[in-house]
Order: structure tokens, then C-alpha cells, then sequence
């Protein structure tokens, strides 16, 4: 049996929710072993003078943990 805990993170981007999405995940593999999933909580964007400037992510993140 294994048991995995739920983190939740911020991540943005200047291009795309996707792309923060990559980003998020790829930072959170840095620091954390045996991540399975994520899924995406909120979205929101950051507008500078009329247009989008930021999107950022709000993710949970699911990683198993070592025996």
C-alpha cells in the first residue's frame, strides 16, 4: 500500500495557462519525488494596460511518499 500527500502551488507564465501548467509541474519535480498528477484548481490572469500580461495556475499537486 502506499500513501501520497496533496501539495498546492502557484505557477505562471507570460505565454499560456499551459504553459504555466509545464512550468508548475516541472518545479515541483525538482523538489519532490514520485510526483503521479496534478490538476488544476484555478486559473487566473494578470492585465497590464489593457491586456493579458500573466497567466497563472493554481495547482495540487499529488506525489506518493517513500516507505
Amino acid at each position: 500500500m502506499s500513501v501520497a500527500r496533496v501539495t498546492e502551488i502557484i505557477a505562471s507564465s507570460e505565454k499560456s495557462f499551459e504553459d504555466a501548467v509545464k512550468e508548475g509541474v516541472d518545479r515541483a519535480s525538482k523538489t519532490l519525488k514520485n510526483v503521479q498528477n496534478a490538476w488544476v484548481q484555478d486559473q487566473k490572469v494578470t492585465v497590464k494596460g489593457g491586456k493579458i500580461s500573466e497567466y497563472r495556475v493554481n495547482l495540487k499537486v499529488t506525489f506518493v511518499l517513500d516507505d
